[in-house]
């Protein structure tokens, strides 16, 4: 038996506008009033990705379950996501309601905001893990039994909480630095752990899709299904599991429908459920496919970002830092107030805010500037701390 493991990331944030110094003390109205986030901005974002990637990727899942009962895909969906789809695209949502129905799409769990909480303030991690948790149960009826933190950010203190909550598995980065012979083709152990397992990104595969399959410098273009096939079955030799975990926007976004990616993850599934014994797994399953490998150790933060796969891409400059520090410096005055103070002080926790101000170069420096929704990192660093100063201002007053 062969299995591929399937999971799609689907995140947007709310973006802050150009909060100017002169607004501090001044604009300081809520959100939803449209003085800290730039809401025409967000919905036109939302809109045109909508469009171009959550609909045709949905349609195409809705038809792969429907005609392979042996497809199976895993998603993770933030709180921030689901805000924006509840009042711009609610289609989507009862799309994904009707696709987790099935029973062969399940829903991994993460933190409400997409946020570092975790590396922060654990109280406010929990909470917001909480937050979402009950979203999810309330949107779709399920409780998600698998975790995955932001941007698959995982050291040993979090696979041993995830251990002490009872999670099923835990997603994490397959990275050679930690893995060193090992292969993630593998289930594995989480160190210490009495019970959660470990699933590993096959990185390689999972990249030739989502970040070189339209690329025509790479030596492999174009990437086609026969070729992809031949790749997936000789990676099976170093084990029987293959965890391809990638953005959803990968398809349409990322990767735009006349490179043929759509084609080809549709032909992907027909082909791969054509051979006997291969099949797809969702995270759950992956998790019982096997007893445990090995025990796998990493006792500093591996993310699934960048060449370095360490939290840099977040917290690599003193940008990043002070901004995250003045941040959470703030949570307990935030707390104790609540409401919509708290609200807001938990948008500003979605990491794309810290990742806006990453000064990266080369190749690295070319996706964060793809992502960013600024000029310049040194303008979503000031922009940041501006609305950070109206924050102090109405804990003050």
């Amino acid at each position: 038996m062969r299995a591929i493991c399937l999971y799609l990331h689907i995140h947007q944030p709310w973006r802050y506008r150009r909060y100017s110094i002169f607004d501090v003390a001044h604009n300081h109205n809520y959100w939803y009033e449209n003085d800290y986030y730039d809401k025409q901005n967000n919905e036109r974002i939302f809109r045109k990705v909508t469009e171009k990637s959550y609909v045709p990727m949905l349609n195409l899942l809705e038809k792969c379950v429907k005609r392979y009962p042996g497809f199976k895909v895993s998603l993770s969906i933030t709180g921030t996501w689901l805000e924006q789809a509840q009042e711009w695209a609610p289609n989507l949502i009862d799309q994904i309601r009707r696709l987790v129905s099935t029973g062969q799409v399940e829903i991994v769990g993460e933190t409400y905001y997409h946020s570092l909480a975790f590396f922060y303030n654990r109280d406010e991690f929990v909470e917001q893990v909480r937050m979402h948790s009950d979203l999810i149960a309330r949107l779709f009826g399920v409780r998600p039994r698998v975790f995955r933190n932001t941007e698959l950010s995982y050291n040993d203190q979090l696979g041993k909480w995830c251990d002490e909550i009872g999670y099923k598995a835990v997603l994490a980065e397959g990275w050679d630095k930690v893995l060193g012979w090992k292969s993630p083709n593998h289930v594995y152990k989480v160190a210490g752990g009495s019970r959660t397992k470990l699933l590993l990104k096959n990185y390689r595969l999972s990249d030739d899709i989502a970040f070189r399959f339209s690329n025509r410098e790479w030596k492999e273009w174009p990437l086609t299904v026969d070729k992809y096939q031949q790749w997936l079955n000789d990676d099976c030799l170093r084990g029987n599991l293959i965890n391809l975990f990638m953005d959803f926007e990968t398809f349409g976004e990322h990767q735009w429908a006349d490179s043929g990616i759509f084609k080809f993850m549709e032909d992907l599934v027909y082909r791969w459920l054509k051979e006997y014994d291969n099949k797809f797994v969702t995270v759950s399953e992956a998790a019982d496919l096997e007893e445990p490998a090995d025990e796998i150790s990493m006792p500093e933060t591996v993310t699934w970002a960048d060449t370095e796969r360490d939290l840099t891409a977040w917290l690599g400059n003193d940008m990043q830092r002070e901004g995250q520090e003045a941040l959470y410096d703030m949570y307990e005055d935030v707390r104790k107030i609540g409401g919509d103070l708290l609200s807001d002080w938990r948008r500003m926790t979605t990491s794309d805010h810290a990742y806006y101000m990453c000064t990266k170069y080369w190749n690295d420096g070319d996706v964060h500037a793809y992502f960013s929704a600024y000029d310049s990192p040194y303008d979503a660093f000031m922009y940041y701390m501006n609305v950070l100063r109206d924050f102090e201002y109405r804990l003050k007053k």
